[in-house]
């Protein structure tokens, strides 16, 4: 062995690893260290060829090293944490696996070896969260007989939370976010007296949403989502310039769009009574939103909290799901609901055949009327800044 440089040592210890000699292979790398430095290389190897003779204690020691200069090691925080799970640190071990799975590089970079060490880190973790929420959950079931639903949904939605079954969600608005508002993902209806005013006339504005997609020209009917060339489509890029979700807008970004509403005009009439979001050059808006047979609107989130977003089911043909936050609901004919479009959120229509929403915003009932004229002459002033 004399002789013999760094590498040629480091190679034969990789030799030995691989004929699996363990002893061996850490002798070489000690002899590499002694005639070099000690490197990323030869620390993995000697945490290798340590933990597979059993010393657990020095093959964390070499790992340490190695995180020591590479905090966001993804192979060295994955075999520290497997080795501590090994050594029966359970607790120390899900600290490990939770920060590598963070850190986890995209599955085509990721060695085969590692990347079945990361599925068993996954469900090691996902087994704590879980059991965790369990023992959670006991330990106040005691408390909750008289407690109402929505009270118990809010809770459980706060133990799913800290155990890490669920993610905490909150506002994130693409343009202006109004503060000190709290992250709602559907409002309760007394809210909103008027809904009951909305949901009567479903049927007059079911029959205008017919007669007006049938007749409208492709402008009418266009693709919501329309970036144009060279821009970054991110999630959209499999509806953007599609038909299979389209609009129809009867107000847009504040203007009334004279001809949908001299075609729907029931449905403007509506609208018109109703308490939309007044805000010049961005609010109100109101369409109807046609999407496709087996289409999924991907996650997202709108532009402002100070406004939410009404829907109205005119067209459910099957199955279609919705989802704010951590709460997923389905529609229902007849029945509107109001939501918080910057807490991210997603669409399914699962039918067979076409799905149609009326939208429209209004203000967010939590913004005081003193407050409004306040927002709206802001936004007007950021219109026409110039930088």
């Amino acid at each position: 062995m004399q002789g013999r440089s760094p590498e040629e040592l480091i190679q034969a210890a990789e030799r030995a690893m691989g004929a699996r000699d363990p002893a061996t292979a850490l002798a070489l790398v000690r002899q590499a260290e002694a005639a070099g430095p000690a490197t990323e290389r030869t620390r993995m190897l000697a945490a290798a060829a340590l933990r597979a003779t059993g010393d657990l204690t020095g093959a964390v020691n070499a790992l340490d090293d190695v995180l020591a200069e590479q905090p966001y090691h993804f192979v060295a925080l994955l075999s520290k944490g497997a080795i501590l799970d090994q050594a029966g640190g359970r607790g120390a071990a899900l600290d490990v696996y939770r920060n590598a799975i963070k850190i986890a590089p995209p599955e085509d970079r990721i060695p085969p070896a590692a990347a079945r060490q990361l599925e068993a880190a996954r469900q090691i973790v996902d087994q704590a969260r879980h059991r965790l929420r369990e023992h959670l959950a006991g330990s106040v079931a005691h408390l909750r007989n008289d407690l109402k639903a929505e009270d118990l949904a809010r809770f459980d939605e706060a133990v799913d939370i800290l155990s890490g079954v669920k993610r905490a969600y909150v506002h994130e608005p693409l343009f202006f976010n109004y503060p000190r508002l709290p992250a709602i993902p559907f409002f309760d209806r007394r809210y909103f007296p008027w809904l009951e005013e909305l949901e009567a006339a479903g049927p007059v504005i079911e029959a205008e949403m017919h007669g007006a997609l049938k007749t409208a020209t492709d402008a009418e009917l266009a693709p919501y989502i329309q970036y144009p060339k060279g821009a970054p489509v991110n999630q959209w890029g499999e509806l953007n310039h599609s038909r299979r979700w389209s609009s129809y807008f009867l107000w847009r970004d504040g203007q009334r769009q004279d001809a949908a509403c001299a075609q729907c005009p029931g449905t403007a009439e509506v609208l018109g009574r109703l308490p939309m979001c007044d805000q010049a050059g961005f609010a109100p808006t109101a369409m109807f939103s046609a999407l496709e047979a087996k289409t999924h609107i991907p996650p997202h989130t709108g532009s402002s909290n100070s406004r939410l977003l009404v829907h109205l089911p005119l067209l459910l043909p099957g199955p279609a799901r919705f989802r704010v936050g951590n709460e997923t609901r389905e529609w229902k004919m007849g029945e509107a609901w109001v939501f918080d479009d910057t807490i991210e959120h997603e669409a399914w229509n699962d039918a067979d055949s076409l799905r149609v929403i009326l939208i429209f915003d209004v203000w967010n009932p939590l913004i005081s009327e003193a407050e409004r004229p306040l927002i709206n002459a802001m936004l007007a002033a950021s219109n026409t800044f110039v930088p």
